[in-house]
């Protein structure tokens, strides 16, 4: 099993920045994977950012260039560095870990960006 918890959240104007971290423990050396999402209000889950074990990134074209997942393996914590935030990345964030058989969700952080 492993548990996944958000923090970082918070309210911001556009053009601020914010970090969130994504604190994993239990048996993290099954993931090969974590991912931040995000759901807007009254939208479905979509995925923002994903970083694999061996390093390598990826992320939504709406994001590009303005966000930055990175994992520190020694605190067992990933982070999303979120910087020229929008009203539109308002949203609740989740983390997500997999591994080869499950997926494991955090509790969700909540991320305002006003105009």
């Amino acid at each position: 099993q492993v548990q996944l918890v958000e923090s970082g959240g918070g309210l911001v104007q556009a053009g601020g920045s914010l970090r969130l971290s994504c604190a994993a423990s239990g048996s993290t050396s099954s993931i090969n994977g974590y991912h931040w999402y995000r759901q807007p209000p009254g939208k479905q889950r979509e995925l923002v950012a994903s970083v694999y074990r061996g390093g390598t990134t990826t992320y939504a074209d709406s994001v590009k260039g303005r966000f930055t997942i990175s994992r520190d393996t020694a605190k067992n914590t990933v982070y999303l560095q979120m910087n020229s935030l929008k009203p539109e990345d308002t949203a609740v964030y989740f983390c997500k870990g997999t591994d080869l058989n499950r997926a494991y969700w955090g509790q969700g952080t909540q991320v305002t960006v006003s105009s």
